[in-house]
């Protein structure tokens, strides 16, 4: 995905109130934006670190910036804007870069399935055959390579792996992907001592015959890209 313009560079202050966020531009002036992540955030991100941020043309939004990208305490990048993943994945199956995911001509977004009132991230379809795919975006770095998720209780994503379920015993295939937008990243996980439902719900939704796929980013102003398969390890 190339950014254009690309992300302005800042100092990220504060995150508070779970939707905002102080940064201080290049100029020494302070600004409040806005931080489109519902999670907790857990190591993204330390006062008086680099981040980065997308400006908006939109006149009736009240706070005109965005953050995008973080820095961790122990230095890595990582990529908080949770509207990105399913556009990020998307592309990746597009441009071939998710190879277990090819061979289906048409892919539709945000499709109403299943009985709990949920939204498909992605659809794809071949003719009768289909594939459900979630798509979930992973920040959590836990040291020495790893990643986890959640970063904090779930109980939307613990819905979303039971609605995965019901759709292979239905007879479809289904899909959980793993967006790591962290560059340290080399494996990920559940965080089971985060979310133990999520975790037990997961193993559930595999043993079920849900598939989990985890796949890394490159971040930088200009472009945020999938690049690479990483492994998932679900012990």
């Amino acid at each position: 995905m190339k950014i254009n313009p690309p992300f302005k560079k800042a100092v990220l202050l504060n995150r508070y109130k779970r939707f905002l966020a102080d940064i201080r531009l290049n100029t020494g002036a302070e600004l409040t934006i806005h931080c489109p992540n519902t999670g907790s955030m857990k190591n993204c991100w330390a006062p008086e670190t680099p981040c980065w941020f997308s400006r908006s043309n939109n006149p009736k939004r009240k706070l005109p910036g965005t953050l995008e990208i973080t820095t961790t305490p122990d230095g890595f990048l990582t990529g908080v804007n949770t509207n990105r993943p399913n556009k990020l994945v998307r592309e990746a199956i597009e441009n071939g870069t998710i190879v277990e995911l090819q061979g289906y001509e048409s892919i539709r977004p945000e499709v109403k399935y299943g009985e709990e009132n949920s939204r498909i991230d992605l659809l794809l379809s071949q003719g009768e055959r289909r594939c459900y795919v979630e798509v979930k975006n992973a920040t959590l770095g836990v040291g020495k390579g790893l990643v986890q998720f959640p970063d904090a209780v779930t109980t939307r994503g613990t819905k979303h792996l039971r609605e995965l379920a019901a759709m292979v015993e239905q007879g479809h295939r289904a899909v959980l992907v793993f967006c790591v937008q962290h560059t340290g990243a080399e494996s990920i996980g559940p965080a089971d001592d985060i979310d133990p439902i999520y975790g037990i719900t997961l193993r559930k939704a595999m043993d079920a015959g849900v598939e989990v796929l985890a796949y890394g980013c490159t971040l930088s102003p200009s472009e945020v890209v999938i690049d690479q398969r990483l492994p998932f390890n679900c012990p």
